[in-house]
């Protein structure tokens, strides 16, 4: 099948069914949808939580515009929603631990995030979702884009499905996280982490390359190129041109949408079946974000 026609399939997925405490605005045909009517800094409902996570599954990532949160309160508002991870590597808030903070400052030429990716795959359970407040941002640029990982599945070949069905891929922090992986090498000594890398935080996990969601019971491609480091069976040489075709395939404009922050704004995207990847094209400007990162459970 071609890609338009596959494109046309997970349109038709989309439950556009009505909501009686939010109201749901779609972004884009594929993925994501703004949220509106929602107060995070108040007390949640059970029956809006239920709709934010409804909006969720069905669009893989929510936005909410001119949001005041606190630290402790975007922390109460990810709890509602799941367990927090805690990260290994980056030091959290002095006083809400559970809360890093995202900051490109004015004289930075590299950014955090900004290349395409799930979040912290290399956990036996990675996480559900994250949530990510911006403080700052720049005038222009600074943007987040998001890929639908079930349309990039539905789309493969039947061969490459076949050929890759049933596999694993090995995923590990350290490319990243390591002592000789990218982070280390951007912030050294004074990045503010906890990089502080033991053989616990860095071994190698192996995760499905196609993913069922745990919610929705929908296929997913689920390999990223921050922490996949080779398919499970295979060398790092021999599976490197299957990954990157993967890589190439996983983002495809027709997958995406883009999102244009405004100071207030918060997005919350489905880890467990996006993609995701932080606009670099702001020299000489601040962004400043806060996120919290809900824990999930193992892929299968």
């Amino acid at each position: 099948m071609n890609v338009a026609y596959r494109h046309d399939v997970g349109n038709a997925l989309r439950d556009v069914g009505s909501y009686s405490h939010i109201e749901v605005s779609p972004l884009t045909g594929t993925i994501g949808a703004v949220l509106g009517g929602v107060d995070l800094a108040a007390p949640l409902d059970d029956v809006v939580v239920a709709e934010i996570r409804r909006a969720l599954l069905e669009n893989l990532v929510v936005f909410f515009r001119d949001q005041t949160l606190t630290p402790e309160r975007l922390r109460d508002v990810g709890r509602r929603f799941g367990e927090l991870h805690v990260h290994e590597f980056v030091k959290g808030l002095p006083e809400c631990p559970e809360v890093i903070e995202i900051l490109k400052t004015e004289d930075e030429r590299v950014n955090f995030g900004g290349t395409w990716h799930s979040d912290v795959t290399y956990h036996d359970t990675p996480p559900l979702g994250s949530i990510l407040y911006a403080l700052e941002v720049p005038e222009a640029g600074g943007d987040t884009l998001f890929a639908n990982q079930y349309l990039a599945y539905e789309t493969l070949s039947e061969g490459l499905r076949e050929m890759l069905e049933g596999r694993k891929a090995v995923h590990s922090a350290a490319p990243i996280y390591g002592t000789q992986g990218s982070f280390a090498a951007r912030y050294g000594e004074d990045a503010g982490t906890a990089l502080q890398p033991n053989e616990d935080h860095l071994r190698e996990i192996e995760h499905p390359i196609f993913r069922t969601h745990p919610e929705t019971g929908r296929k997913g491609l689920y390999v990223n190129g921050n922490f996949t480091i080779r398919l499970a069976g295979l060398s790092e040489a021999e599976s490197r041109p299957i990954l990157e075709r993967l890589y190439v395939h996983a983002t495809m404009p027709d997958f995406c949408c883009r999102f244009r922050w405004r100071p207030g704004s918060v997005a919350f995207w489905d880890n467990r079946a996006v993609q995701h990847y932080a606009v670099n094209d702001y020299p000489g400007q601040r962004r400043r974000m806060h996120r919290v990162t809900v824990l999930g459970d193992r892929p299968y």
